[in-house]
């Protein structure tokens, strides 16, 4: 992998685009070429894909807690990264969904797509 950057540290605890929007997002995404914090594509943003799509960095490590595998947006496959710098997940204390305060109570619904 080319393109990680392991001094790079991750842009905070959260996904930067919800954080600036009060959203919410179901599992976190950090890219491992600039460290941005995105979420998943069960979230409702799909910030994690975005920044791939707006910047080509195509490699992401998830940002979960005792989590540690790294994906390639361009091969469309699981792949074997380097250390990147710490921390390696958000807080323990931060639910999944998250942030507390934030998730709205039909969360399930929205990720499942059932409308109503």
């Amino acid at each position: 992998m080319t393109d990680a950057d392991t001094s790079a540290p991750p842009s905070g605890t959260g996904c930067v685009e919800c954080d600036a929007a009060d959203g919410w997002w179901m599992y976190l995404r950090r890219c491992a070429a600039c460290g941005h914090i995105g979420c998943c594509d069960s979230s409702p943003g799909k910030h994690a894909t975005a920044h791939f799509e707006q910047t080509g960095h195509r490699v992401m490590q998830s940002f979960e807690p005792g989590e540690d595998w790294f994906w390639d947006f361009v091969a469309g496959e699981s792949i074997e990264g380097p250390e990147l710098a710490p921390p390696t997940s958000h807080p323990q204390s931060q639910p999944a969904p998250g942030p507390r305060g934030r998730v709205p109570l039909d969360w399930r619904a929205i990720v499942n797509g059932a409308e109503g």
